[in-house]
């Protein structure tokens, strides 16, 4: 019964910031690569997983793509490779574009394979004639996206525009102090003495994929400059996104919410885009008018990818109660007749292309949803609370959720009962201190019951609970209810 679920790579794999991409029948997958429990974003090399075009259950790792002491910035190695993006050129290889932790430059690479390995190919920079050459600086080059156009024009697009929810909180440095830091700290001291941008950016390069034609120019508008426009309220803030579809060039983005990828749409490259909407949130915040988050909300990142007739938006979730060790997800969307993109719910199924079967063990951390009282309302990782809220997390090789307590909730969407109506038990595999009751249901308000148990658990070692369901027949979404007293952790559930 070969299945997929959220997230699409192994539980120990940590690669967030996916940008898909279709190249000879297969879809690369280019993003950083954190790890689990890490201590700041990207602590490790970049690597590329792919998939064939006709099996997206069916992924594989092509291995270290890119080190970052590869970039002549970077030889101390005090620097992390951030999110990249990949296009093929004019003249048949593959350019990976790329930025270092808050330094002011955007690095190119290049391979014969979209596989890589990539090698430094250079820095973007102005033409001799333009500003003497000198790397590109302006806007804060970040998050760099392409697109190869149809007439094989070459545009970039990149920025960061910290306002609103996320303005930046700088500590108050002097002049002196910045001077006396030591060379480890560069781009600590470019982040302190740089204004930032304050919009998406764009600019054309020359076919050598390295020197911009002219100057940048904004794309689409940061917090600061989205009052009344379409964007106010979901204003650009970093994650930049490009495809064309359909002769419309998509710009997908991290609004300053931060959890959101919205897009927007111009039938031109470089100019005229509007405000399209959210296309999905980590917490499920807007989707149906949902206000509370579903699930820990964090940063977020990614890209759509058309594979055959279908297209699915990429993104990522958090894990282990920080900003630092994200995975890749993905869900499949619709693009209408006009050109719009609903949001999309984020799913335990993802790229299954049906709901999971109501049949054997699967891994807790695929819940797309966990939620308790203790889980914020908004993104605060400075607050300890979000570092201590009921979470997916890692020991071993091995994913599990823990801290889960009195009114905690797991959700799991979707599952397809095999016999109709059949009365199944489903077996929880926990450890921990807990008394009280867990209830099963198919809707998170735990209306709908399916099944329930009282439980006294004082089990240092995993053990085995099974509770009698009742399932409903056809396409149902799975609650895992906790009431009671104490504790616990989950590894596995399942149907037997």
């Amino acid at each position: 019964m070969e299945q997929i679920f959220n997230p699409y790579l192994p539980l120990n794999e940590y690669v967030p910031d996916g940008e898909p991409h279709v190249f000879d029948g297969r879809v690369y997958v280019y993003g950083s690569h954190d790890k689990s429990k890490g201590k700041a974003y990207c602590e490790e090399h970049y690597v590329v997983w792919s998939a064939p075009v006709d099996n997206l259950k069916d992924w594989r790792c092509e291995g270290t793509s890119y080190r970052r002491t590869q970039d002549p910035s970077n030889k101390r190695d005090t620097l992390q490779l951030w999110a990249p993006d990949v296009v093929k050129g004019a003249d048949g290889r593959y350019y990976m574009y790329y930025c270092l932790s808050f330094y002011p430059e955007i690095g190119v690479a290049v391979s014969d394979s979209p596989a890589g390995p990539f090698e430094f190919y250079g820095h973007v920079h102005y033409s001799k004639d333009l500003y003497g050459g000198k790397v590109l600086e302006e806007g804060m080059p970040f998050d760099p996206a392409a697109l190869v156009d149809d007439d094989g024009r070459v545009y970039l697009y990149y920025g960061f525009a910290p306002a609103c929810e996320k303005e930046m909180i700088l500590p108050k440095v002097s002049q002196e102090e910045l001077d006396a830091m030591s060379e480890e700290a560069d781009a600590f001291r470019y982040m302190l003495k740089s204004k930032f941008g304050e919009n998406s950016m764009v600019v054309e390069l020359e076919s050598d994929m390295l020197t911009m034609k002219g100057a940048p120019a904004a794309c689409i508008p940061g917090g600061k400059h989205a009052k009344g426009t379409g964007f106010e309220g979901h204003a650009f803030f970093e994650a930049s996104s490009i495809r064309k579809i359909n002769g419309l060039y998509y710009f997908v983005y991290s609004s300053h919410k931060s959890h959101e990828l919205c897009y927007a749409v111009s039938d031109k490259p470089m100019s005229g885009y509007k405000y399209g909407g959210i296309i999905v949130s980590n917490g499920d915040i807007g989707f149906e008018g949902r206000e509370k988050p579903s699930n820990a909300l964090g940063n977020n990142h990614g890209g759509i990818a058309c594979v055959g007739e279908d297209y699915y938006i990429f993104y990522h979730r958090q894990t282990n109660g920080t900003e630092f060790s994200r995975q890749g997800c993905a869900e499949k969307i619709q693009i209408l007749p006009d050109g719009s993109i609903p949001q999309v719910e984020i799913t335990s199924c993802g790229l299954n292309g049906a709901p999971l079967k109501a049949k054997g063990i699967y891994p807790a951390a695929i819940a797309c949803n966990v939620m308790s009282p203790t889980n914020p309302d908004t993104i605060d990782y400075n607050n300890p609370v979000m570092r201590q809220q009921t979470r997916i997390t890692q020991s071993s090789q091995q994913q599990y959720i823990t801290d889960i307590k009195n009114k905690t909730v797991l959700g799991y969407k979707y599952f397809e009962d095999c016999e109709e109506n059949q009365a199944k038990k489903l077996v929880l595999e926990l450890r921990g201190s807990f008394k009280g009751e867990i209830i099963i249901s198919s809707d998170e308000a735990g209306e709908n019951v399916l099944g329930r148990r009282e439980v006294n658990l004082d089990e240092a070692f995993w053990t085995l609970k099974e509770t009698e369901v009742k399932l409903v027949a056809g396409r149902f979404a799975l609650f895992i209810s906790f009431a009671g007293e104490g504790c616990c952790e989950m590894r596995a559930f399942g149907f037997i």
